[in-house]
């Protein structure tokens, strides 16, 4: 199945910003600061499991549960 990675970045920027823009291009600059392209994933994107777990690792540091 892909499109893992694309769905958990949507899911992280949508909790983390609550629909406020500036918010979600603050929480997409802070995964590439992090070392997630957030555009390089989309949802035909095939499933990395290391970034996956990096994923789940970085929103457990920002406080979103998955």
């Amino acid at each position: 199945m892909g499109g893992q990675i694309k769905s958990l970045i949507d899911t992280i920027v949508e909790k983390r910003a609550g629909g406020d823009p500036l918010l979600e291009r603050t929480t997409k600059t802070k995964l590439m600061l992090k070392g997630i392209n957030v555009w390089k994933y989309s949802a035909d994107s095939e499933d990395e499991p290391e970034v996956i777990e990096r994923l789940k690792v970085i929103a457990k540091e920002i406080g979103i549960n998955l």
